[in-house]
């Protein structure tokens, strides 16, 4: 019963987006940041996919370590944070607290980023470009 919009990072540094619904995209329900994602189970065969982090409904990012579903964390320049320099003489950096998504993939979640550890024989943009016909 869950979509997600995939976004999937190819070993040339292209990204090809897609979206997946129930029940493929089961396969992705319960996962944390740095498991592996067999690409036959979404619909992919041959591919292999390592989960790199993603965002929820409202756009916080994922974060790895956090296990509640959203914490208010107090971070410098990590993840979920560009961060900005001070006088670096006095200070190392701006810190900040935000608002980060726990590491799980569940229900709020929206987008998850895959990184390609696998290729199969059929290229993920193929089917895109088949289904943008020109008028």
């Amino acid at each position: 019963m869950a979509d997600y919009k995939v976004v999937i990072g190819m070993k040339d540094g292209k990204t090809v987006q897609k979206e997946i619904k129930s029940p493929e995209a089961d396969a992705l329900h319960n996962k944390i940041i740095g498991d592996t994602v067999k690409g036959d189970e979404m619909g992919m065969p041959g591919y292999e996919f390592l989960v790199t982090g993603g965002s929820d409904k409202c756009g916080f990012p994922m974060r790895k370590g956090i296990q509640a579903p959203r914490k208010r964390v107090f971070i410098g320049k990590s993840v979920g944070f560009s961060g900005k320099d001070r006088n670096k003489k006095k200070r190392g950096g701006l810190h900040v607290r935000k608002t980060v998504c726990g590491e799980r993939i569940t229900k709020i979640i929206r987008q998850v980023n895959l990184k390609v550890t696998k290729a199969g024989s059929a290229p993920l943009d193929a089917p895109a470009a088949a289904e943008e016909t020109p008028k």
